[in-house]
């Protein structure tokens, strides 16, 4: 998703498992994780954290990586990897 506001791609995580009545929303730089239960928000930001120091580690942005290649980095940060 582009970012009207710079023009650089951003990831959107949403939690659908709320049950609290809690609104959750972490904003950073070039993520976004919004709702789910307090321990599903937390995984997701922490997913998110880890993936783009992952991608910093490669020396890749979000912008020239692959669809492909970005699953698998949010899988294995996701504990959903092999």
């Amino acid at each position: 998703m582009k970012s009207e506001k710079n023009g650089q791609s951003k990831l959107l995580g949403l939690g659908f498992d709320n049950s609290d009545g809690h609104k959750r929303i972490t904003q950073a730089e070039r993520f976004s994780i919004v709702g789910g239960s307090e321990e599903t928000h937390e995984l997701m930001t922490e997913t998110a954290i880890k993936t783009f120091e992952e991608l910093k580690r490669k020396g890749k942005d979000l912008d020239d990586t692959s669809r492909d290649e970005l699953a698998d980095i949010i899988r294995k940060h996701s504990g959903g990897g092999a």
